[in-house]
């Protein structure tokens, strides 16, 4: 089994078509065949299904899309290790992080981060936790900062936990509240029409099992949007939304109500793949980051409601 018969492999698993795939990695489509066939024979089994003009994979093919993927990923990580040891400055890192954590945690980290190395391509990837996982573990980032679910990680990520966060409840106008000191029970919100993260987003999650946990089910205003999505619908009167506080700090038409003890809390965590070997810009990243949550721990710059963890 050679690389550049994974390579060819996976072009054609990815546009379903030996020619396109051909002119993807700049072969002809003869060669291209050639050496498909000669992986098949190598495995044992066929890799793709020929009928009528259209190419689908077979079950050989689906268990080795995902594992051809990587090993090309690990190849090119290595590739890339490789020649900064031996002199070449510019690297590469792939961030990943939720929309909340891509506003707030994430653009002073990349600052020094970009201040420190300026010649290393830093790029960047917003999305929801559960996608930031998938491609982590595809081999598509380096790093992510995602929220830990409660049942924990999936097993090829490691996943270290930073700081921990209050959820606030997002309006408009005050939601009647029960308490003293201008707090919400979460038994507060039965009645409220809310705004809703689209799914793939952990706040989502949050919310559901919290509402779920205190014996009822939210009333849904607006269900399935992105972070500025939901906090333009809570400005236009739409309805409320649990959001995390650091990203409703400096917005000046949403008001903000804490959570009565023991509240919803959420933990950050900063993750890649177990079983590869980060590069050195992705090392340097992460320490990065982390002497910044101490420097901001340190000098009292952290948002109100997020606490580091050890």
């Amino acid at each position: 089994m050679q690389l550049h018969q994974l390579k060819y492999f996976v072009a054609v698993a990815e546009v379903r078509h030996f020619t396109q795939a051909a002119d993807i990695v700049g072969i002809t489509q003869p060669s291209l065949s050639k050496q498909i066939h000669a992986l098949e024979d190598t495995l044992g089994a066929p890799l793709f299904e020929r009928v009528r003009g259209n190419i689908t994979l077979t079950a050989a093919g689906e268990v080795l899309l995902p594992l051809a993927t990587r090993i090309l990923a690990d190849v090119e990580t290595a590739t890339r290790e490789v020649q900064e040891l031996v002199g070449l400055r510019r690297g590469r890192v792939r961030l990943g992080a939720t929309p909340s954590l891509a506003t707030s945690l994430a653009p002073p980290v990349l600052r020094r981060f970009r201040d420190a190395h300026p010649t290393v391509d830093l790029r960047m990837e917003e999305g929801g936790s559960q996608d930031l996982v998938r491609d982590l573990l595809r081999g598509d980032l380096d790093l992510a900062l995602i929220i830990m679910p409660a049942q924990g990680t999936d097993a090829g990520l490691r996943a270290d936990p930073i700081l921990t966060e209050n959820l606030v409840v997002a309006s408009v106008d005050p939601v009647p509240t029960a308490t003293p000191g201008a707090e919400l029970r979460i038994t507060d919100l039965r009645d409220q029409p809310m705004v809703m993260f689209r799914e793939g987003y952990d706040l989502r999650d949050a919310t559901l099992q919290a509402c779920r946990g205190a014996g009822f089910e939210p009333t849904l205003s607006v269900d399935g949007g992105e972070m500025d999505a939901v906090l333009s619908f809570v400005e236009a009167g739409l309805g409320i939304a649990v959001v995390p506080g650091m990203v409703v700090a400096r917005r000046a038409g949403i008001r903000v109500t804490r959570l009565a003890p023991p509240g919803v809390r959420r933990t950050i965590a900063v993750a890649r793949r177990r079983d590869a070997v980060p590069t050195h810009a992705g090392r340097e990243l992460r320490r990065i980051l982390l002497d910044y949550v101490h420097t901001a721990t340190a000098t009292a710059q952290l948002p109100p409601g997020v606490e580091p963890l050890p």
